[in-house]
């Protein structure tokens, strides 16, 4: 008896107990998030959801769920994903309302990789690696977004000094795709976002209670320490500017 309790105690928190602090304002979040989302699914169908299955994906399709819209869920399963991701994919599958479609690499283009640049190529170049990115993220989100208005994402503005301006509805590139992007999240804090999970009980990926806050292909993401910044852990070996993979990155 003794032992197990020690060994309780000695368990580290979770990423709940770590960082759920909703902002004063959470209420007024929730309600212009919520007003959103309706708003999306009336007036910009078919639309789209993408989800990484990161913490702030997870908080949308909740509320997609709960809010009962008729908005589908995408999943880009790049083929490296952490044995942890995949099984919540596996369980959002199993319980959400919204259908959840998944979207993988062509598997030859994968293959074609590895053979001429090796599996490790990634970490040689900037090039290589977004040529990595190209092939098992961006070839399947041209896809998933083929034939859509308008998709939704779980950028904050919070995340990086990249994404300190992300708007609620970015229209930045329906002149050249005629596609629009809605943020539901952008002025949500990382307090906001497990406060959510935390009231509702939302599953999430494990990986954020081992310091993992943006989680990624499982050879380029890793945990972080205590004063880096959010996305450290992602490409950890590149300059702070080229951490992107291509998918909110503006031509």
């Amino acid at each position: 008896m003794t032992s197990s309790l020690i060994s309780s105690r000695s368990a580290p928190a979770k990423a709940t107990e770590l960082h759920a602090q909703a902002s004063p304002d959470f209420a007024a979040k929730l309600a212009e998030t919520q007003a959103l989302l309706r708003r999306a699914a009336a007036e910009f169908a078919p639309l789209t959801q993408a989800s990484s299955l990161g913490a702030e994906d997870v908080v949308i399709t909740h509320l997609i769920n709960s809010l009962q819209l008729d908005i589908p869920v995408f999943v880009l399963e790049t083929g490296a994903l952490h044995t942890e991701t995949l099984a919540l994919l596996e369980r959002t599958q199993a319980h959400s309302r919204a259908p959840i479609v998944v979207y993988r690499p062509v598997q030859a283009s994968v293959i074609q990789f590895v053979r001429d640049k090796g599996q490790d190529a990634i970490y040689q170049s900037i090039e290589l690696r977004k040529a990595c990115c190209g092939i098992r993220k961006m070839e399947p989100l041209g896809r998933a977004l083929q034939g859509q208005k308008a998709w939704i994402t779980g950028l904050r503005q919070e995340q990086s000094a990249a994404r300190a301006e992300v708007p609620l509805l970015d229209e930045s590139e329906v002149a050249t795709k005629s596609l629009y992007k809605f943020n539901p999240l952008a002025r949500w804090t990382w307090g906001d976002v497990w406060h959510y999970i935390a009231t509702h009980n939302v599953d999430y990926n494990p990986l954020h209670d081992q310091f993992f806050p943006s989680i990624g292909c499982a050879p380029c993401t890793r945990a972080i320490s205590l004063g880096e910044e959010f996305r450290a852990g992602r490409w950890w070996w590149e300059d702070e500017a080229a951490k992107e993979c291509g998918l909110h990155v503006k031509n």
